[in-house]
């Protein structure tokens, strides 16, 4: 969430951010306003009967030790009404505390003032590209078409087992995936980051904590609707939690983490030619990396993370361009997201493979991640994750780009974690 005290202070310029991702409700920052000053009436006037309360108290004790007992009667009946009127009051906090996080929820995350104007993906900015476009045989065929030949996947029989958008990885395009999310985490390790293997599910808290509840609930599969765990739709959700609640040091900063799961969407499900094969699926594997950093440097290490997602992309050779995201086709979440995605080549078209986003403290606001600065204050840390990289259209990609008329040849960097070259 927006730090209550950010709207509060900048309360035109967050209006003005916020049109930027197209939010309708801005009156509700009226509201919001409104109902924390009430609160921080209501607040006050509890603090100044419970210091009654506890002086009364003591004074009590001072009488029946003087032997004032008719005196101390009074004064213990006065503090029985007063606690009444406590009882009353925290209760009119509570209820206003709930009204307060009912609107505060709905806000969106500031976009920074880097990010372009516009409502959808076609007007994302390219900012820089790399690569060359293979020549294909023209004989060439979509990755769909390569899975059948060489017996790679088999998505009607992931259909058979659970529906569709499930794919069943077979042979050596099982070893294929395993290859490619090895050689990712590798690559993030060497960098620094540490490896994590979170859990597949998580709670409610934790849902909400990174911003996937409100906003994308009908995305998440959900186990167990009395006390629900969600599928997780990226590793984000649970590595990022691990520090809810923890209060670090200016020395723990950055921290580095990767991860390699399974990732589950339920809104994968639609249909047509830009879904098919491996382009869009209910379960997928990917590898993410998370940093939590000191506020001051959240945008170099947004470059830095980038240009680490480029860095893997370049050794597998694959043609990418990097955009930055427009107001409108952003995350809830995010203050700014690069994607980048890669030139399918069979296909004639830019897959998405990555989104790397600084959410600045909107993530950690909810996750209460914190840290002490040089002084003892302790502050909100900034967020930032990327894939590092999902795995469905790099593979799909490979399997395009690197088909020739003999076979698809694999990638040179990937040749260790598969112990061939040719499919």
């Amino acid at each position: 969430m927006i730090p209550i005290h950010k709207i509060k202070q900048n309360q035109e310029a967050v209006i003005e951010a916020l049109t930027k991702k197209h939010f309708k409700d801005i009156s509700l920052i009226d509201t919001l306003i409104e109902k924390d000053e009430a609160r921080k009436n209501v607040q006050k006037k509890l603090d100044d009967v419970l210091f009654e309360v506890n002086s009364i108290s003591k004074e009590v004790g001072n009488l029946f030790k003087q032997g004032k007992a008719e005196e101390a009667e009074v004064l213990k009946n006065k503090s029985s009404e007063l606690k009444s009127t406590t009882e009353n009051l925290s209760q009119s906090l509570k209820s206003i505390e709930n009204e307060i996080h009912d609107i505060h929820i709905q806000f969106p995350n500031i976009p920074h003032e880097s990010v372009p104007k516009g409502k959808t993906a076609e007007d994302n900015t390219t900012v820089r590209s790399w690569g060359t476009r293979p020549i294909l045989a023209k004989n060439a065929v979509p990755h769909w078409d390569l899975a059948s030949k060489y017996d790679l996947f088999d998505l009607d029989l992931g259909s058979k087992l659970t529906g569709a958008g499930f794919p069943v990885f077979k042979g050596k395009g099982a070893k294929l995936q395993r290859a490619l999310a090895q050689f990712f985490l590798d690559e993030n390790t060497a960098a620094g980051y540490q490896e994590i293997i979170p859990p597949l599910m998580v709670n409610e808290a934790s849902a909400y904590a990174t911003g996937q509840l409100p906003d994308k609930e009908g995305q998440m599969y959900i186990i167990n609707e009395e006390r629900p765990f969600y599928m997780i739709p990226t590793a984000e959700v649970p590595v990022t939690n691990i520090y809810r609640d923890k209060v670090l040091s200016l020395q723990d900063l950055p921290v580095k983490l990767t991860a390699f799961s399974q990732c589950f969407r339920r809104e994968a499900g639609s249909y047509g030619k830009d879904v098919r094969g491996l382009n869009r699926v209910h379960q997928f594997d990917k590898v993410e990396i998370v940093q939590l950093v000191n506020p001051e440097n959240s945008y170099q290490i947004l470059e830095e993370m980038t240009a680490h997602v480029e860095g893997i992309l370049q050794k597998l050779g694959l043609e990418y361009r990097v955009l930055l995201l427009c107001g409108g086709d952003m995350s809830f979440a995010s203050a700014k997201t690069y994607d980048l995605e890669v030139y399918s080549a069979a296909q004639e078209k830019w897959l998405e493979v990555s989104s790397v986003s600084n959410f600045e403290d909107f993530q950690t606001n909810r996750l209460k991640a914190r840290y002490k600065d040089e002084e003892g204050k302790t502050k909100l840390c900034h967020s930032l994750n990327g894939s590092a990289l999902a795995l469905p259209r790099i593979y799909a990609a490979i399997l395009e780009n690197y088909q020739t008329e003999d076979g698809i040849k694999i990638p040179d960097v990937l040749v260790p974690y598969t112990g061939f070259n040719k499919i």
